[in-house]
């Protein structure tokens, strides 16, 4: 299954994990009504005591309330999700827009970047078979023919042992990419469940005198949450966009004949490295936004972990480029 439909099915568990909040509203109606019944008797004997006109419209705030209960799924959740889901779309849309002009360009440079080595001769027999048999036929049957034919085959093998090893680490690296997508992506949608099935309780409880300012933390952090997406969306759009730029300065420069690449795709394995811990930023950044308290425990493992994989992808990217290649090259 590719990532993709990874995102998809979390959207799926999120929409099927909804009709739960009809269950929590049945218990929140209880909580809130209770709530509402000292609320307003404690407003009315306040404004007896004292000989004053009762007012009544901040006893209107429990029933609001108590509305917003009775029909949550549609009333509450309906309306943020509504609001917010333009901002999801927008930012897809745009990730969409530079993955593909980021693809059709490397489709591109990886053409040009073979017949470049191809107009190479000392790198042509390494990548075409053609012009490796080619090369053995221009060979005689003489000693020192022989050793050349040995070496050529040992470097050839060499090559594709250093081509294998080089890929295999940028699998790995892309691995770990998607995977930091995914964790987001994953407590995203666990924090966005939880908030929704536990939300009526929430707003049961905000009934209660001293504890009004539970609807708001809970608006605020519905919101934030709700925001990691399309902050991921936007960072994963960027680093396409600098990946687009970095594939049309190749390509002009592969419009040299004399030019002659470079395979080892250094760059490309720095921005993963770059993406991986980048994307353990989004609460952050989601929080500047937005400002949502109770996530600081979460913060600190999120950053612990962001500098471990930071260490992991860099000792990778150091083991892929420095000792295993300088030994190859020997």
């Amino acid at each position: 299954m590719e990532a993709n439909n990874l995102h998809e099915v979390l959207r799926s568990v999120y929409e099927e994990m909804m009709p739960m909040c009809a269950d929590m509203a049945a218990v929140a109606k209880g909580v809130a009504g209770l709530g509402a019944l000292f609320y307003v008797a404690l407003k009315v004997w306040q404004s007896l005591s004292r000989a004053e006109p009762i007012d009544l419209f901040p006893m209107l705030r429990p029933f609001a309330i108590g509305i917003c209960i009775m029909f949550f799924s549609t009333l509450v959740l309906g309306s943020l999700n509504g609001v917010m889901s333009p901002i999801v779309q927008g930012s897809h849309s745009m990730l969409e827009d530079q993955v593909l002009d980021m693809n059709e360009l490397q489709q591109k440079k990886d053409l040009l970047e073979r017949e470049a080595m191809l107009r190479n001769p000392e790198m042509a027999y390494l990548i075409s078979n053609e012009e490796f048999d080619k090369k053995l036929e221009e060979l005689g049957w003489s000693p020192s023919d022989l050793v050349t034919m040995s070496g050529m085959y040992i470097e050839r093998e060499m090559f594709a042992i250093k081509k294998d090893i080089r890929d295999g680490f940028r699998e790995f690296l892309e691995i770990l990419f998607q995977s930091a997508a995914l964790v987001i992506d994953t407590i995203r949608t666990f924090f966005l469940i939880v908030l929704s099935i536990l939300g009526p309780i929430a707003f049961a409880i905000s009934v209660w005198d001293g504890f009004q300012t539970t609807l708001s933390q809970w608006l605020t952090r519905y919101i934030s949450v709700y925001l990691w997406l399309p902050v991921a969306d936007i960072f994963s759009a960027i680093l396409a966009k600098i990946q687009t730029l970095i594939l049309e300065r190749d390509i002009e420069m592969l419009a040299d004949p004399t030019f002659i690449p470079d395979t080892s795709n250094t760059v490309y394995i720095i921005y993963m490295v770059i993406g991986i811990i980048g994307y353990f930023t989004v609460p952050t950044v989601t929080g500047w936004v937005i400002q949502a308290g109770g996530a600081g425990n979460f913060m600190r493992n999120v950053n612990q972990t962001a500098t471990k994989s930071g260490n992991v992808a860099g000792a990778a990217v150091g083991s892929a480029t420095g000792n295993i290649s300088g030994r190859l090259l020997k």
